[in-house]
């Protein structure tokens, strides 16, 4: 074969690599035939593993574990999800239309793409790192099931503060953008009023493989360390207070 194939590195032990020899694609010839090591990287046929160790079902290229989802444009002015590094784990998705969010607001921020995501698996909504950091907008962590074929939507919180010291309310003729910038407006509006604008990043989504629980009920828990103690009770502090020269045992206060 002449086209090249890589295996997911998470499959590979050491440098390991397993070949088979394919008689039948869908039969009850596949057979394994050698182990090798030390192999170059490229060097690798389309494979189908007979062991619970591993097991491929669909092809792999040369960019490593990757996975086709199809999506479905509901907005002329969707954009289809890009990766921002070659390395990302998360995947943009950009604002479909411009929303406003007043300080103390909550606003559901569309994409305008429906997803159709593979049996077995979920998209996850999570946070850009850098709004969170440089802005007062918070979204939210979101699941989209496999099950669900609707527009997908951000839902994003203002926290902002919109009063001074003696709880007057502050306006300004300007939204804030999650760039930094301002947006000049026809009207008065609250400080900290944001405008997502069409085309902003707004999220990030990644892509990962759901475990199905079975659930058991019993009468009895097993034992651990931590037992039923929980909100809060192991504390703040570090668990190695001596590390950092703070007080110990009763000396601590």
């Amino acid at each position: 074969m002449s086209q090249k194939w890589r295996l997911p590195t998470r499959y590979i032990s050491e440098e390991v690599i397993a070949y088979e020899t394919i008689y039948q694609r869908y039969g009850n010839d596949h057979r394994r035939t050698a182990f090798r090591s030390a192999v170059h990287p490229y060097d690798r046929i389309p494979v189908v593993f007979d062991s619970s160790r591993v097991r491929l079902d669909c092809d792999i290229n040369e960019g490593g574990n990757e996975m086709n989802v199809n999506i479905k444009r509901l907005s002329p002015d969707a954009q289809t999800p890009t990766y921002a590094h070659a390395t990302d784990a998360g995947f943009d998705l950009v604002a479909a239309a411009d929303v406003i969010i007043e300080p103390g607001a909550t606003a559901c921020v569309p994409t305008g793409l429906a997803f159709e995501i593979p049996e077995g698996f979920e998209m996850q909504i999570r946070p850009r790192s850098g709004i969170t950091l440089k802005t007062k907008l918070r979204v939210q962590l979101g699941t989209v099931d496999c099950g669900y074929t609707g527009e997908v939507g951000v839902i994003v919180d203002n926290i902002a503060e919109y009063r001074n010291s003696s709880g007057a309310e502050l306006f300004r003729e300007s939204f804030d953008t999650i760039d930094g910038g301002l947006v000049p407006t026809d009207g008065m509006f609250n400080v900290k009023t944001y405008l997502i604008r069409k085309g902003d990043r707004i999220a990030q989504a990644v892509i990962k493989p759901v475990e199905r629980a079975v659930f058991t009920e019993v009468e009895a828990l097993g034992d651990s360390d931590r037992g039923a103690g929980g909100f809060g009770s192991s504390g703040v502090g570090s668990p190695h207070p001596e590390y950092f020269g703070e007080p110990t045992g009763k000396e601590r206060i």
